[in-house]
C-alpha cells in the first residue's frame, strides 16, 4: 500500500489509497479533491504551465479562487506527458495507484497511451475515471465542452432566466454535478473491487449529468406536451413557490402540499376560503392560475413588513427564506467554514464540505511542489517501464 502524504488524514475512510489525476479546471479537480478529503493520497500531474485554473484570478493571493477551492490536500508534480521518460513515470505511478482521474481533451488520453482500455489491460485493479463533455458513441463525442456550453446544449438555459431572457445558472453546475457524479462512481467502484478484485473504466459525461437534472421538465414535455417556461425566481411546476414583496423587502415562500396550502391561506393570508377556490384547489391548478394567485398574495404581503409576515409564516409552519446577497452569505449564521492554506502560505476561510465534519482543510500545493520527491519515489518503476517498452 502506498505511503500517505502529510496532508492525508490517517482517520479518513480512503486512507491508504493512491489517486493519480491529470485534471484541470473544475469537474476533475472536484472529484479528486473529494477523494483527498476522504483521506486518499492524491498526486496531481500538471504541465509546465500548470492547471489553467491557477491563473483565473489572484483572489487568494498566490492562487485563484477556483484553484484554491478545488485542490486542497493534493501533491503536485510537473511532468511532460509527451516525454517518454515522464510518461514512463506516470505508468509507474499508475501501477501502484487505485484510481486514475483524467479530464483531458477528447482523444488525448488514448493518443498518450493512457486510454481506459489500455490501462485496464495493464493494471486490472485500477479504477479509471474519464470525465468528458459528451458520451462515447454519441455524435458529440469529439466535441469540446465547457460548463456554460453544456448548460446551453442540455436545455438548462431554456428553463432558467426570465420569460424574455434565457440564462445560465450563476455557478458552474455542469462541472460541479459531473465532478460529484464521478466521485460517487469511484466510491461504488471501490466497493465493487472489494468483491471482485477488479477495477473498471468509468465514463462520466457532463451532458449526461445535466440531462438527468433536466428530467422533470423533459418528462413534462415528453409525456404531457408541456414545455416548461422560464419564471425567474419562481418555480415552474410547484406553486406558490416564489418571493413576495413586503413593505421593506422580499420573502420567498414555499408551499409543497395541500396541507401547507390550507395553513398558508388560514394563518398567513388569513383568507381561509381562498384554499377552496377552484382556481387554486390543487398544485397544478395553482400553477395554471399563478397570476391571479400572485395578485391575491401580494395584496396581503405588500402592506406589511417582513418581520410581521415571517411571524405569520412561522405560526403557520410554512417554509420561507430571504434572498441573500453575497454579503449576506458571508456573514450568514448557518455558514460553517474550514481554514485552508494556500501555496504562498495565506490562510483562507472556505465553506465546509457538506457531510464532512472537519475542523480544518489541507494545504493547496504550489505548482510542482512535490516533483522531486515523487520523481525519486517512482524512479525505479519508471526505469523498469522504459526498459520493457524498449
Amino acid at each position: 500500500m502506498p505511503s500517505l502524504s502529510a496532508d492525508a488524514s490517517p482517520a479518513g475512510p480512503l486512507s491508504g489509497l493512491l489517486v493519480v489525476s491529470i485534471d484541470q479546471a473544475v469537474a476533475g479537480p472536484l472529484c479528486s479533491m473529494r477523494l483527498a478529503d476522504a483521506g486518499a493520497r492524491v498526486i496531481k500531474i500538471e504541465a509546465g504551465e500548470g492547471d489553467r485554473a491557477r491563473d483565473y484570478d489572484t483572489a487568494l493571493g498566490s492562487t485563484s479562487a477556483a484553484f484554491g477551492w478545488l485542490n486542497r490536500g493534493k501533491e503536485s508534480v510537473v511532468l511532460n506527458l509527451k516525454d517518454a521518460d515522464d510518461l514512463a513515470l506516470v505508468k509507474a505511478m499508475l501501477s501502484q495507484a487505485d484510481v486514475f482521474v483524467q479530464n483531458l481533451a477528447p482523444g488525448a488520453s488514448d493518443r498518450l497511451g493512457l486510454g481506459a482500455a489500455q490501462l485496464i489491460a495493464e493494471f486490472p485493479r485500477l479504477i479509471i475515471v474519464d470525465i468528458m463533455g459528451y458520451g462515447r458513441g454519441t455524435p458529440h463525442a469529439a466535441k469540446r465542452a465547457y460548463d456554460m456550453l453544456v448548460q446551453a446544449e442540455s436545455g438548462i438555459c431554456a428553463v432558467t432566466g426570465t420569460p424574455d431572457v434565457p440564462s445560465k445558472v450563476g455557478i458552474s453546475i455542469a462541472d460541479i454535478g459531473t465532478g460529484t457524479n464521478a466521485y460517487c462512481a469511484v466510491l461504488e467502484a471501490l466497493l465493487q473491487r472489494e468483491r471482485t478484485g477488479h477495477g473498471q473504466a468509468i465514463e462520466v459525461a457532463m451532458f449526461d449529468a445535466m440531462a438527468e437534472w433536466m428530467s422533470l421538465p423533459l418528462l413534462h414535455y415528453d409525456y404531457m406536451g408541456v414545455e416548461t417556461a422560464r419564471f425567474g425566481l419562481s418555480h415552474a411546476s410547484v406553486y406558490p413557490y416564489r418571493p413576495y414583496h413586503c413593505a421593506d423587502g422580499d420573502i420567498v415562500v414555499s408551499i409543497q402540499s395541500t396541507a401547507e396550502w390550507v395553513r398558508f391561506c388560514s394563518h398567513v393570508l388569513r383568507l381561509p376560503d381562498l384554499a377552496k377556490d377552484p382556481r387554486f384547489i390543487d398544485n397544478w391548478a395553482r400553477v395554471q392560475n399563478r397570476d391571479a394567485l400572485d395578485a391575491a398574495v401580494h395584496a396581503v404581503f405588500t402592506p406589511h413588513g417582513c418581520a410581521e409576515m415571517i411571524e405569520r409564516l412561522e405560526a403557520g409552519q410554512i417554509a420561507w427564506a430571504r434572498v441573500s446577497t453575497l454579503h449576506d452569505l458571508s456573514v450568514h449564521p448557518a455558514l460553517r467554514r474550514i481554514s485552508v492554506e494556500m501555496p504562498g502560505g495565506e490562510r483562507v476561510e472556505m465553506p465546509r464540505p457538506a457531510g464532512r465534519p472537519v475542523a480544518s482543510g489541507s494545504k493547496v500545493p504550489a505548482l510542482g511542489a512535490d516533483s522531486a520527491a515523487i520523481r525519486a519515489e517512482f524512479a525505479r518503476g519508471a526505469a523498469a517501464t522504459t526498459k520493457s517498452i524498449a
